[in-house]
């Protein structure tokens, strides 16, 4: 890919897994001067020593960085946009990181959310007394399919046609698509973060089959997540669940696109049911199933995911009672309770507000 006229948007990009490297190796490629923050020195050190990222797959070339950094300060220090690319397990310990080091101005955006990724930081940044003049946003999944070889070296196997985006609050989305779309054209404006968090799939297609197909996890035979593991009984089953999903956006004024339309919009796989879509979906051919029950899928996608649309649901008066049964499932499997460090109402700010209200409060950021 040849490299553009440099722009002057400053990207700081937090967090050096597959997601964080193909973000920075791409942005760097097209001309954006990149910063990447991460944990572990290992990673960093050896992407200084490269001094940048090599890309390839679908994008290919070195991506020079301006520095790769343990300093969470020296990374922020005049970002315009600051780009979270971690997993929702994450999220908190993050935004307690950033609360100190964040600048009036600054971009905050949360790619992927997850569910109420938005939500959350906003909420931690309060608690930790950040006074910076920030606007939060979030995108409804990760824009890449993307694999590390190495600290340094990325393959991206996919870039997404579209992707959704919104701000907390929503009335500076456009604000915030100014700025991203330089890099990312095709993100377009979500209604606001409710949207782009229930919107996200993984929730409904993780977490049950994975409970379902425990037999086969932990069997130590070889299978395929999505090909072996949603039979037509588990996908009629999943389906079900993204009733409930659908049915508490409704709740809140928002119209979700059930799951069959999105694999058809993102990957073109259609199906009688969610058997033949899924088979049908080239992508997911070589994603294999886990070994283990105790993986993201459970983790993370009950009290990050299933946790907040109970919540929500439960406030709107709206069953989810397959939700529930998952997350209960999934609760006694584990021997975990995953209320102590979900995303309640209470762990969100928006404990004590009515459907109303919340609405409000996402819109403009008043309470």
């Amino acid at each position: 890919m040849k490299k553009q006229t440099e722009k002057k948007t400053v990207w700081a990009v937090i967090g050096g897994g597959n997601g964080g490297q193909a973000t920075s190796g791409h942005l760097a490629i097209m001309g954006f001067p990149v910063r990447i923050y991460d944990i572990v020195p290992e990673t960093i050190e050896a992407i200084n020593k490269k001094g940048g990222i090599e890309v390839d797959g679908v994008v290919k070339g070195f991506g020079k960085l301006e520095f790769a950094t343990l300093d969470i300060d020296k990374a922020l220090d005049g970002a315009d946009i600051v780009m979270v690319v971690a997993p929702a397990l994450a999220h908190r310990a993050i935004a307690k990181s950033l609360a100190g080091s964040l600048g009036d101005g600054q971009i905050l955006f949360i790619h992927p959310g997850a569910t109420c990724g938005a939500l959350e930081f906003k909420k931690v940044l309060e608690d930790e007394g950040c006074k910076a003049d920030i606007i939060i946003s979030e995108a409804m999944s990760l824009i890449y399919a993307a694999r590390l070889s190495e600290p340094g070296k990325v393959s991206i196997l996919g870039i997404k046609d579209k992707l959704m985006v919104a701000a907390l609050p929503s009335n500076k989305t456009s604000v915030v698509l100014e700025k991203i779309n330089e890099a990312y054209p095709m993100m377009y404006a979500g209604k606001n973060v409710m949207q782009t968090s229930l919107e996200n799939l993984n929730s409904v297609v993780h977490p049950g089959p994975t409970l379902l197909n425990t037999s086969m996890i932990e069997s130590g035979r070889d299978w395929k997540y999505y090909w072996d593991g949603i039979t037509p009984t588990i996908g009629d089953f999943v389906i079900e669940i993204d009733k409930e999903r659908i049915a508490v956006g409704e709740a809140f004024g928002i119209e979700l696109k059930p799951v069959m339309e999105w694999y058809d919009l993102l990957y073109g796989s259609k199906g009688e049911n969610l058997t033949e879509a899924v088979r049908n979906t080239e992508a997911y051919g070589g994603i294999q199933g886990q070994k283990r029950v105790d993986t993201r899928y459970i983790l993370e996608d009950i009290p990050m995911g299933l946790l907040p649309m109970m919540e929500f649901g439960k406030l709107a008066g709206v069953p989810t009672e397959r939700m529930e049964t998952v997350a209960a499932l999934g609760g006694f499997l584990l021997k975990r309770n995953f209320r102590q460090n979900g995303r309640t109402l209470e762990r969100l700010g928006l404990d004590n507000m009515s459907v109303e209200e919340i609405n409000k409060f996402l819109e403009t950021g008043l309470k």
